[in-house]
């Protein structure tokens, strides 16, 4: 992402960690840059999954990210990655499958299944039925949320 846009996607990271805080979770920030994408594209993941348990000391992280600036040159230095943020931590991981497999299983699994009611994967149909009124809930949350005035995007975008 482009340094000018740093202080957008800040804003728009802490509004929608103000919005799951009120309505769900604390989130966890989750992207894997273009580590296993068969399509290249942006984007973060916002998961309300309150707090996660990564034990820093089995360092499977490779950075300790202080600011964008650290994944841009990361990115430029060596390519590929994987990211998680979460209230404490803020860490940047080398693309190795391995290391991906543990975080997924390890860290974000326990957070996605103490939330829900499921335990194990279901199918894209299930989740297509079962997730449309959590979806349209979701909706609702978000534009009450905005009527409340959480309109942090809306001050700092250019667009």
């Amino acid at each position: 992402m482009p340094a000018e846009l740093d202080a957008e996607l800040l804003a728009l990271k802490r509004e929608v960690q103000d919005f799951f805080a009120r309505y769900y979770a604390p989130i966890v920030f989750w992207e894997h840059g273009i580590f296993r994408q068969t399509v290249f594209h942006a984007h973060l993941h916002c998961f309300p999954f309150g707090a996660t348990e990564y034990d820093a000391t089995k360092t499977l992280h490779s950075l300790v990210v202080q600011s964008q600036d650290d994944v841009r040159a990361w990115y430029a230095m060596h390519g590929h990655y994987f990211y998680m943020e979460d209230r404490s931590n803020f860490l940047l991981f080398a693309p190795e499958t391995d290391r991906y497999l543990q975080v997924v299983k390890h860290v974000l699994w326990p957070g996605a299944s103490s939330h829900s009611q499921y335990s194990g994967w279901r199918s894209p149909q299930q989740r297509y039925e079962q997730g449309a009124p959590l979806i349209r809930a979701t909706m609702d949350k978000w534009h009450e949320f905005q009527r409340l005035g959480a309109d942090f995007a809306d001050k700092t975008s250019s667009r």
